[in-house]
């Protein structure tokens, strides 16, 4: 921490590729802070070790990156509504030596389409696919939001109940074709990195379902744009990317760890820039 008025970071395995460190310090330069983002490689079963760490060493906020999410939201003395729920968290902060565990994926994913899109998700109806942690995350946001209808279309539909519960009163289980009547629709799957025409056909909502009207969110973000939203946007559906999600649950960090508004396009630049 040399030189450092502050030290914040990010932990996971593997580790290496995260973004966090340079959205953090760009947005610390355009502050005027003299802080530093650190990389630590913490593997399944470091959660515990980790906030304690944390408190030992004072680090003022960690990102928290796969396989550590949900180990470690049962280590920290408080979580917020939506780590509560999700049991889950991605960002701990060390407040008056407690270390507090927030989930910002999901509502940072929204603050990215209101954002760049204007789209206000209350009473809209939304499609999400897949039923990982980031669907989780996703769903449990729009509930919160007022989402009229959160339709979960998965493969496995015990997994697919699991995330339309987190949704609350609004969400359900549904099929591939709900995807034609929805607001907005957001693929959560992986299938976006390979970028292949093999793996476009794998996704479970066909673009040529979608139209003019409606908006269609992929996760990923390597690539920019995925095959899936250049099909949807051949479709008429307007489209967003992944990096806006990754920009703003980090602005949400940021915010809770320096009690400042975050520096929004220095952090879009350092993250454009990154990719």
């Amino acid at each position: 921490m040399a030189g450092a008025d502050e030290l914040v970071g990010v932990a996971g395995h593997p580790i290496d590729h995260s973004l966090s460190p340079q959205l953090h310090e760009a947005a610390f330069r355009a502050l005027g802070l003299n802080w530093e983002s650190r990389r630590y490689d913490v593997s399944a079963g470091g959660g515990a070790q980790l906030v304690e760490t944390m408190r030992t060493l004072r680090l003022r906020g960690l990102s928290v990156t796969m396989p550590l999410k949900e180990e470690v939201a049962a280590c920290v003395d408080e979580l917020d509504e939506q780590a509560r729920l999700l049991g889950s968290v991605n960002t701990l902060v060390l407040e008056h030596g407690r270390v507090l565990g927030l989930s910002t994926d999901g509502l940072g994913l929204l603050d990215a389409l209101r954002h760049s899109k204007g789209f206000e998700p209350a009473g809209t109806r939304a499609v999400i696919v897949g039923a990982g942690g980031a669907a989780r995350a996703v769903g449990a946001a729009l509930g919160s939001a007022g989402a009229a209808e959160i339709t979960v279309v998965a493969r496995r539909p015990d997994q697919a109940q699991q995330v339309a519960f987190l949704a609350g009163p609004s969400g359900r289980v549904g099929s591939p074709t709900d995807a034609a009547v929805a607001d907005v629709i957001i693929e959560t799957t992986p299938v976006g990195m390979a970028d292949t025409p093999h793996h476009l056909a794998a996704s479970l909502v066909d673009p040529e379902l979608l139209h003019q009207g409606q908006l269609a969110v992929d996760l990923v973000y390597h690539p920019r744009r995925t095959l899936w939203l250049d099909a949807a946007a051949r479709s008429g559906a307007e489209t967003e990317g992944g990096l806006g999600m990754l920009v703003h649950q980090a602005a949400r960090a940021i915010e809770r760890w320096v009690g400042q508004p975050a520096p929004l396009a220095a952090m879009w630049a350092a993250a454009s820039e990154a990719l």
